[in-house]
């Protein structure tokens, strides 16, 4: 803050623009915002007033765009109305009262039912997963839809786009979204858009950037959804982005590094949910109404299936009922009376989630937390790391998955009620800024399928002790606070 006197007119205008901007901060940045957020973008514009001022201008506020929300609003209601049709073949008084109220929070919030009867199947194979994925979309007699955040075409992804070029070139509706910015990052993105180009395949960009065709918009907003529905039948949702485990990245692939995800397959009333997602993305973005009408085949029994599974899909994002993700956590971990495992390779909570998962600890709740050793992303992982101390000191037990594996897979369980699988991070920007998709499933043998997974985790994990973490350099802490406060700036 530039105390000294001003001594030119240009000095004097700079001087009383920064006032007015103080000013004008001090009463327009907190409306709306949790306080940490507010107090974030007021101490930025606070200690320099026109460049943070510029900032919050480009990455403060969540517009969206006429059109979009006009679309966006639409899809919600026809969603709401057509949830009514989905077989509901699930009694939610079977379930513990918590249960049933967390159901009843996540219809209001996210419109779509909890169904029973479904088939789960968990999915921890990165390439078999392709292989999988590749071999339902060639049994397609309908239609194919795939959304992923990050979509790429290489060796390991090439299986699930030639199948959806057989797909598409036999009669099937193919339909393919992907994020553009999350996509473009990744390289070989213009040979991809290239390589669709010669397709019959129908696809799309989410929240594309163009500012030569009119389409700006806040740039750091993401669509982080991950999906798969083969005719309505069959869907696939969870961690994993349509790309090679090491992301492309010669870098990546020096180190060793590859992504570890998880991803769920599913069949039965849930996959019309699904289905609703993909389709209300694919509305927003192309204005085009998809048919939903399901063709179902012949079930097979899988050895790792779980039958008669209640499941209940919870779409969040910018323009949805505010922060449908967060809320179902939030109040899932409040209800949880005897352990919670908690696994995100980004976990940087706001004020909410950090109370619940602290004051569980507090209240003799056994709980552990799943992390990546190292981050892929700088500020991400130092801000992550800034939240240790208090975690450690409230009695949670902290897993470090070793380098260079990366530790994507998002899910967690509650005693031995639930399980929630999907794309959303434990972050606040997971919970404001992203189009996330969630699946919880209030069953005890999915809950146990998920141990396994989580005790293979630990296995192969170091836990994080308070007495180690003390031992950081100051150096390190500093870093550590300065990217906890850049999180905050939403």
């Amino acid at each position: 803050m530039n105390l000294l006197v001003p001594t030119s007119t240009l000095g004097w205008i700079v001087f009383g623009l920064d006032m007015v901007l103080r000013l004008v901060a001090l009463g327009v940045i907190p409306g709306n915002r949790k306080p940490s957020t507010g107090m974030a973008w007021l101490l930025l514009i606070l200690i320099e007033p026109i460049i943070g001022f510029s900032i919050f201008l480009l990455f403060g506020r969540i517009r969206l765009g006429n059109r979009r929300i006009t679309r966006q609003r639409t899809a919600i209601a026809t969603i709401r109305e057509r949830s009514a049709e989905l077989p509901l073949s699930f009694d939610t008084t079977r379930l513990p009262p918590a249960m049933a109220g967390v159901a009843m929070l996540n219809q209001n919030l996210g419109a779509l039912p909890l169904t029973g009867g479904n088939e789960v199947e968990l999915w921890p194979d990165y390439r078999a997963l392709m292989a999988e994925m590749a071999s339902e979309i060639d049994r397609a007699r309908s239609h194919v839809h795939v959304q992923f955040y990050i979509t790429a075409w290489d060796d390991v992804t090439d299986p699930v786009f030639q199948a959806m070029m057989r797909a598409s070139d036999r009669g099937v509706d193919v339909r393919l979204l992907f994020d553009h910015i999350g996509s473009r990052r990744i390289p070989g993105y213009k040979k991809m858009v290239k390589r669709l180009r010669g397709t019959t395949i129908a696809w799309h960009p989410m929240l594309p950037i163009t500012p030569l065709r009119g389409r700006f918009r806040r740039p750091d907003l993401r669509n982080h959804r991950k999906i798969l529905v083969v005719d309505g039948s069959v869907g696939f949702t969870g961690s994993l982005n349509l790309t090679e485990p090491g992301y492309n990245k010669p870098a990546n692939h020096r180190l060793g590094r590859e992504w570890v995800e998880l991803m769920v397959r599913v069949e039965g009333p849930v996959v019309g949910a699904l289905n609703a997602v993909f389709a209300s993305d694919w509305y927003v973005e192309t204005g085009h109404v998809v048919d939903l009408v399901a063709v179902h085949g012949e079930p097979d029994r899988r050895p790792e299936e779980v039958f008669d599974v209640p499941c209940q899909v919870v779409p969040s994002g910018p323009g949805i009922v505010a922060e449908n993700n967060l809320r179902m956590f939030t109040t899932l971990l409040y209800a949880a009376t005897e352990r919670i495992s908690l696994t995100s390779p980004y976990f940087v909570p706001d004020e909410s989630l950090l109370y619940a998962v602290t004051t569980a600890a507090e209240r003799g709740i056994d709980v552990e937390l799943f992390v990546s050793e190292v981050s892929d992303q700088f500020l991400v992982g130092h801000a992550q790391a800034s939240y240790y101390k208090a975690l450690l000191e409230a009695g949670v037990r902290i897993y470090q998955y070793p380098a260079p594996y990366i530790l994507h897979s998002k899910h967690f369980t509650i005693d031995d009620q639930v399980a929630v699988v999907g794309s959303s991070n434990m972050d606040m920007r997971s919970f404001a800024l992203n189009y996330e998709v969630s699946l919880m499933m209030p069953d005890p043998a999915v809950v146990a399928k998920m141990r396994r997974i989580e005790d293979t985790y630990r296995a192969l994990s170091k836990e994080l002790t308070l007495d180690a973490w003390q031992e950081r350099s100051p150096g390190a802490k500093y870093v550590d606070n300065v990217a906890r406060l850049t999180a905050a700036l939403q």
